[in-house]
This record gives structure tokens, sequence and C-alpha cells, in this order.
């Protein structure tokens, strides 16, 4: 039995908190709790059998990982997952969202196509009360989004960057393999990555394009620029593992050798393995099996009235031939295992803040 009866009012009082803080750099500690509790409504209810809409932009390797871990939080929880997927299409997503509205959910999770898009979907969401929480990408006006659990994608791209040129040893030349332009993703990796390059003078981008966050797109786009900078190309930096994977398929099949170096993002199982077999030369883990399956956990706080900050934080740990071994475990050889102890951890990571331990 449901067990919700103040959920509309609860979202409400929320939802005017947070537009009240949008551009304000306090809004981070803003809870819906909070918010709720200066209206005379502070306890948070208890809940069970949930119905939780959720829309990502695709369904990439990262995505499919991150399914997993929803899924076994909503086994472990008594949550109804709805699930679908965009196929990185603004209108596809939009229509997805109209039909959690139509289906009275209790809360959505979002990882917008385009970080500029969904405005009248997520307001007609408010206006029936049903809360909107964002995981792994989020929009540039995020006013009605209650929660986010995110990762430091600036930071990733730094990194990744970083990786990259400390490999050349600071000169040489590059292409650059983006995500799909707009999002906000590939917006703050890029970031990221030029600010790093803003460091060293010496490293050249020949050519900067997206290839989607899928491994096709950036073989064919790899394939051509073989072909068009004819042994210029000194390093590829790829903006998820997907992308860089398709690189390193390229590149065998137009028998380059040895591989170029390539460094990605997110740790995905192939990524990690290529990273061990020497056709990687790093990454940054994002393990989505955690990052959505606290996204879940945030937004079934919300359905419930429960307490939950403006803002989650996923820190990426960086991943080399030197520790690639240690993450193996978690997120390859030893899933089931992980996928047991996923609910109680989330649960932890939630309370510490610590949104990517794994302990």
């Amino acid at each position: 039995m449901k067990i919700k009866k103040n959920r509309l009012a609860v979202f409400s009082l929320a939802s005017a908190g947070v537009l009240l803080l949008a551009g304000c750099s306090t809004a981070s500690t803003e809870t819906v709790a909070e918010t709720s509790a200066a209206a005379g409504n502070g306890s948070a209810e208890v809940c069970s059998d949930l119905r939780i809409g959720v829309t990502p932009y695709g369904q990439s390797s990262f995505i499919t990982q991150g399914q997993e871990g929803m899924e076994a939080f909503a086994d472990a929880n008594g949550i109804e997952l709805l699930w679908t997927s965009a196929e990185n299409d603004i209108a596809t997503q939009a229509g997805q969202i109209e039909t959690f509205i139509n289906q009275g959910v209790d809360a959505m999770i979002i990882a917008p196509v385009g970080a500029d898009s969904l405005g009248s979907q997520l307001q007609a969401a408010a206006d029936a009360g049903i809360p909107v929480v964002a995981v792994n990408t989020t929009l540039n006006n995020d006013a009605l989004i209650i929660s986010s659990v995110l990762p430091d994608d600036v930071a990733a791209g730094a990194q990744e960057m970083q990786q990259m040129a400390d490999h050349l040893g600071g000169k040489g030349n590059i292409v650059v393999l983006q995500g799909p332009l707009g999002s906000s993703p590939e917006l703050d990796r890029t970031e990221g990555i030029n600010s790093v390059l803003a460091n060293y003078p010496d490293i050249k981008v020949l050519a900067i394009e997206t290839a989607n966050w899928s491994r096709v797109e950036a073989a064919n786009l790899m394939a051509g620029w073989l072909t068009s900078f004819d042994g210029a190309i000194d390093g590829i930096v790829s903006e998820n593992d997907d992308m860089a994977l398709g690189a390193i398929q390229a590149m065998k099949e137009a028998a380059i050798s040895p591989l170029l170096p390539v460094v990605g993002i997110d740790g995905i199982e192939d990524g990690l393995r290529a990273i061990e077999a020497g056709e990687m030369i790093g990454s940054s883990l994002q393990h989505g099996r955690i990052e959505l399956a606290a996204g879940l956990a945030v937004a079934q706080k919300v359905a419930c009235g429960e307490m939950v900050e403006k803002y989650y934080v996923y820190t990426m740990p960086p991943i080399n031939a030197e520790n690639v071994a240690s993450y193996i475990g978690n997120v390859v050889t030893n899933v089931d295992e992980f996928l047991l102890r996923l609910p109680e951890l989330v649960a932890k990571n939630l309370e510490s803040g610590d949104i990517a331990n794994e302990q």
C-alpha cells in the first residue's frame, strides 16, 4: 500500500524553494525536507510500491551498466521501474516524459539528451506534482529539477587530457572525439579538456568532432581522420570509452601498429580490458551501477517526502595500467556479488556524501 498523501504538497513547496535559489551558489544546501519544514510539513513519509519513470538519453554501455544498478536497487526496495530510452532524440525524450505524466508515476529520473530542452515537459511534471531527478546529464536551467546526481565532468575532461599530455611529453598532434553536442557531459568534458590544453601550446588539436558516444560512429570518424591526417596523429582523446574503443577498432582495421595512444572516460568493462591489454593508456571511472542507482535512491526519497540535497557529485578516480586491476572486480568479474550489496552501499554513500565510494 502506498503512503504518499503529502507528496504533491511537499514537491510543490520544494519546487518553489529551488526556483528561488536557482541562481544562487548556496542552492546545493537547500533540501526538500528543509523547504517542507519551513511550511510546517517537516516529517518524512514512509512509502512503498513506487512507480518511477526513467528516460536516459540513449542506451550506451554506460547507461546499460547503470540500468543494472537501478534494477538491483529497485528490486531490493519494491520499486517498479518504467525504463525507456530516448536514443539521443530530444523529441522522443519529451514524449516519454509526457507519457510518464499521463501514467501518474511517483517520480521521474532523466538523463537529458540536450542541456537546453524539456522546459515545457518539466513544467507539466511540476504542475502534476511529479518530482524530477537528473542523473549523469542535466539541463542548463535546472530550476524544475528537484535533485541531481551528476559526475564532475569538467574534472574528468581535464583528467583525461592531462593523462594524454603527460604521455605525449607535452607536445604532439591530437584528435578529440566529443559526446553529443550540447549535452551537459560534452560541454563540461570539452571545457575540462580545453582548460588543460591551455597549458600546453605545443599540443595541437587537428580535429574535434562528435561521435555521439557511439563506437560505430567513432570508428567511422577515426577511419576518415587516419586517411586525412596520414600519420600526423599522435594521440586520441575521447570523451567516453565507447568512442575510444571505436577509434581502436579503426586503427586495427587500418593496420596501425603500434596503436596510437587513446584515453577515455567511464571505465566500462571493455575500456578496463583495453587498459589491461595496453590498448588504452587510461580512463576515469564513472561506475554507472553506482551513479544511476544513487539517482534512483534520491528519487525514492523525494517521492516519499524525505530530505535530499540539491546536488550530489560523483568524482571519478583516474584509471591507468598501474591501478586497473583494483577496479576490475566490481565492474567486471564480481558483478553479481557487487549488485547484491549495492542497495546498502548506495544508502551509505548518500549519507556520507561520497557517491563514488565502492567499499
